[in-house]
C-alpha cells in the first residue's frame, strides 16, 4: 500500500471511527488503557499506523465475542428457566380441564372455563404497561424475580380451589404476577444484548414457551397414567408445576443480575466495556428511574400501537393454542390421556422453527419479512383446519388436521420474539422501550380474552368460528407486518436523502428526540 492509499484508508477510519477508539472516554483511565492502550487522545493527536487501528479494532471484536459468551453463560440459563415456568403456570388450565377440572370445581359449564381463562389476562393486561414501567423504575432483575414469586404462588394455590370464584381469584394473581415478568424479560435483555444480538436471545428465551407447551402435555401424561390417586389429577398438575416455580423464583431474587452498571460477575473493565456496546447503537441510560419525555413519546405514537395491534393477532392464535389444543387434538379421536401427548410434537416443531427464524433474522437484520412469513405459516395452519372436517373424517384427514395444529403452534411461538425485537430495536431510550413493550400486552392480548371464549363445546369437533376468526387475524396481522415494513424503508431512505448515510461506530444521541434523533435508522 503506498503512501496516497494509506492516507486515504486514514481518511476513511477518520470519517468512520472505531468505536475502540473513542466509546471509553467516559471511564476511568484504567479501564480505558486496557482497551486504549495509546489513550483515545494520543491515538488523535499521533500519527499511529494502519495496522494499529486495525490491530486495535481486532482486540475489540475479540474482547466483545469473550463478553457476550459470559453474559450468555449468567443470564440465559435463568431467563429461560423464568420463562419455562411462566408459560407452565399460566397455559396448565388447557390440560387441567381434561383431568376434571371443568367437572369438579366449574359445574361443567364452557362458559366458566372461558372466564377462567380469561382472568388471567384481564389483570394482565392491566398492568403490563405499569409492571414494565416498575422494571425501569427499581430493578428489572428484582421485579422479574418479585413477579415470579407472586404467580408461582398464585399457581400453586390453584390446586385448593373448590369453587369456580376460588379459582378465578388464583388466576387474577398470576396474571398480576406475569405482568411483572413478561416484557420486562425483554427489557431486561435489552440491556446486555445490541440490536443485532438480541432477537436470537429473545428466541432462544421465549423457546422457553414452546418448552413449556411440550412439558405440560407430557406431565399431564405422565399423572393420567397414575391411576386413581387422593388427590385429584388436575390438582397434582398445579402443584408439580406451581412449587418448583416458588423456589426459582427466590433464587432469581438474589442470583439474577440486573444491569452491566451493577453486575457482580463483570470485571470493571467488562462493565465499561458492556456499557460501550450500549453506547454503540444510542445514548446508553446508566441509572434507575424514568424518562418522561419518552413515555409521552411512545404514547402518542401511531406505531406503538400497530405493533401492539399486529401482536393481538398472533395473541389470539396463542390463547386458542394454549387454552383449547388438548381439546382439538383429543376430538381427533384421541383418549384425553393419549391427546395430552400428541400435543408435544406441535411445540418441539415450533421450538426449532422459531429458533431458525429469530436466527435468520438476526443475521440478515430483517424483521418484517421475517414476522410477516410466520403469520403466512399460521394462514396455512389455520386453512388446513377449516378445510378438512373433524365429523365422519377419513384417516388422512385427521392426518391434515393434526399438520395444521402443527402449524398452528409454529406460527404462535414463531412471531413472538421476532415482533419483540423489532419493537425493541426502533426505540430510542430504555423508557420508550418499556412503554412499546408494555403496550404489547396492553392492547396485545386483548384478543386473548376473546380466544378464551372462541371454541366452545357446541362447535366441537370442526370449531369452524373459531378457526375462521383466527384466519381472518392471521390475515390482518400479514396485512400489518407488511405495510410497517414498506413504510420503515421508506421513512428510512427520507431521512438518507435530508441527513445522508448515517456514519458507522458514532453514538447516537437520542435521549431528547428518541427515535427522531438526527442518525436514528429503524430496523426494517
Amino acid at each position: 500500500m503506498d503512501k496516497r492509499e494509506l492516507a486515504m484508508r486514514r481518511l476513511e477510519l477518520a470519517e468512520s471511527p472505531p468505536p475502540s477508539l473513542k466509546i471509553f472516554s467516559s471511564t476511568p483511565p484504567s479501564t480505558q488503557a486496557q482497551f486504549d492502550p495509546l489513550g483515545e487522545h494520543q491515538l488523535e493527536d499521533s500519527a499511529c499506523s494502519l495496522d494499529t487501528v486495525l490491530r486495535l479494532r481486532a482486540a475489540r471484536a475479540t474482547t466483545e465475542k469473550r463478553l457476550v459468551r459470559k453474559q450468555d453463560a449468567v443470564i440465559l440459563p435463568m431467563t429461560l428457566l423464568l420463562y419455562l415456568a411462566s408459560h407452565l403456570d399460566r397455559s396448565n388450565l388447557g390440560s387441567a380441564r381434561l383431568q376434571g377440572l371443568e367437572v369438579q370445581v366449574l359445574n361443567n359449564s364452557d362458559t366458566a372455563y372461558s372466564i377462567a381463562l380469561s382472568c388471567f389476562f384481564v389483570t394482565y393486561i392491566i398492568l403490563s404497561i405499569p409492571g414494565t414501567l416498575l422494571g425501569k423504575a427499581i430493578d428489572a432483575a428484582t421485579c422479574i424475580s418479585i413477579g415470579a414469586f407472586v404467580w408461582s404462588i398464585a399457581t400453586t394455590c390453584q390446586a385448593a380451589a373448590r369453587t369456580p370464584g376460588g379459582l378465578y381469584t388464583a388466576r387474577c394473581f398470576v396474571g398480576v404476577g406475569e405482568a411483572m415478568f413478561g416484557q420486562v424479560m425483554a427489557f431486561h435483555l435489552s440491556l446486555w444484548y445490541t440490536k443485532p444480538e438480541l432477537s436470537k436471545r429473545v428466541s432462544l428465551v421465549l423457546s422457553g414457551g414452546a418448552l413449556a407447551g411440550g412439558f405440560s402435555g407430557l406431565i399431564a401424561y405422565g399423572i393420567g397414567r397414575l391411576g386413581q390417586t387422593a388427590i385429584q389429577p388436575w390438582r397434582i398438575l398445579f402443584l408439580m408445576e406451581g412449587l418448583p416455580s416458588v423456589l426459582l423464583a427466590i433464587v432469581a431474587f438474589f442470583c439474577y443480575p440486573s444491569r452491566p452498571s451493577k453486575s457482580q460477575f463483570l470485571t470493571e473493565a467488562e462493565r465499561a466495556l458492556s456499557r460501550a456496546r450500549m453506547n454503540d447503537q444510542s445514548t446508553y441510560e446508566a441509572t434507575r428511574g424514568i424518562k418522561w419525555n419518552a413515555v409521552r413519546r411512545a404514547l402518542f405514537d401511531w406505531k406503538t400501537y400497530t405493533f401492539a395491534i399486529m401482536y393481538s393477532c398472533m395473541n389470539l392464535t396463542l390463547g386458542s393454542v394454549a387454552g383449547f389444543l388438548p381439546t382439538i387434538i383429543r376430538d381427533l379421536g384421541y383418549t384425553a390421556t393419549d391427546a395430552q401427548l400428541w400435543t408435544i410434537p406441535p411445540y418441539l416443531v415450533a421450538l426449532g422453527t422459531t429458533f431458525a427464524l429469530s436466527s435468520v433474522s438476526d443475521r440478515t437484520q430483517s424483521r418484517g419479512v421475517a414476522t410477516a412469513g410466520v403469520f403466512l405459516i399460521g394462514i396455512a395452519g389455520w386453512s388446513v383446519l377449516l378445510g378438512t372436517r373433524a365429523i365422519n373424517a377419513s384417516n388422512s384427514q385427521f392426518e391434515l388436521r393434526y399438520v395444521g395444529c402443527i402449524l398452528v403452534v409454529t406460527a404462535a411461538y414463531g412471531t413472538i420474539p421476532l415482533i419483540i425485537a423489532w419493537v425493541t430495536a426502533n426505540t430510542g431510550s430504555e423508557s420508550q422501550r418499556g412503554i412499546g413493550l408494555g403496550m404489547l400486552n396492553t392492547v396485545g392480548h386483548c384478543l386473548s380474552i376473546v380466544a378464551a371464549f372462541a371454541f366452545p363445546s357446541r362447535q366441537g369437533p370442526d370449531y369452524r368460528e373459531g378457526i375462521t376468526l383466527n384466519l381472518a387475524f392471521q390475515g390482518l396481522g400479514f396485512t400489518i407486518a407488511v405495510c410497517l415494513t414498506v413504510f420503515f424503508r421508506m421513512e428510512n431512505r427520507r431521512r438518507d436523502t435530508i441527513e445522508g448515510t448515517p456514519k458507522t461506530g458514532v453514538t447516537l444521541n437520542t435521549m431528547q428526540k428518541l427515535d427522531l434523533a438526527p442518525g436514528f435508522r429503524y430496523a426494517v
